[in-house]
């Protein structure tokens, strides 16, 4: 192997095998832009030859130039993660259980509440909304399960009436001072 402008013959050689990987496209990136820049390459011809950010191809050439050229995989991916197993797991108990059963006077959660909750006992702060979205992806809510249609059959709709059209007999006459009975007369 010819001698590079800034790897060692064995950053190269793990550079090269580690390309041979199925890796992310960010990660094959890191080690293009280092291998490239070995070549005598300059940022702008990388950056054209990989369609990357100058920011990128700088910061893994300036990589590269300190011999830290094997450290490619020790910058993670986006976002570190805050959220535990530990944190799901006990945000679904919580969820199954009334929040009076926690000392609160409400009788459901919500996402606002759940993320207060769990600050307090394990220390992660995380929104209201990235709560809902993990109870979401666990197939949960805070929101009361609706009526099953076996209910709403036994029940008549009056959502939208104050009147109640039914058969009416002598015995099952209701004692409601809002329904006034009607008769024809002929």
């Amino acid at each position: 192997m010819e001698q590079g402008q800034c790897l060692t013959p064995f950053q190269r050689k793990l550079l090269l095998k580690s390309l041979q990987a199925e890796l992310r496209l960010e990660y094959r990136r890191r080690i293009e832009i280092m291998l490239l820049a070995d070549t005598g390459q300059s940022q702008a011809q990388i950056c054209e030859a990989l369609g990357c950010a100058q920011e990128t191809a700088r910061y893994w050439i300036a990589m590269a130039q300190a011999g830290q050229a094997h450290n490619w995989e020790d910058c993670p991916m986006g976002r570190p993660k805050t959220v535990n197993q530990q944190y799901l797991d006990r945000l679904k108990e919580l969820v199954s259980h009334s929040p009076r059963e926690y000392g609160y006077v409400f009788q459901r959660w919500t996402g606002q509440w759940l993320s207060k909750h769990l600050a307090k006992e394990l220390g992660i702060e995380v929104s209201a909304c990235h709560i809902n979205r993990l109870l979401k992806q666990m197939g949960l809510s805070t929101r009361p399960k609706p009526a099953t249609d076996e209910a709403a059959v036994d029940q008549p709709d009056t959502t939208n009436s104050s009147l109640v059209i039914r058969d009416l007999t002598s015995t099952s006459v209701p004692e409601s001072p809002g329904l006034l009975l009607f008769t024809s007369i002929r």
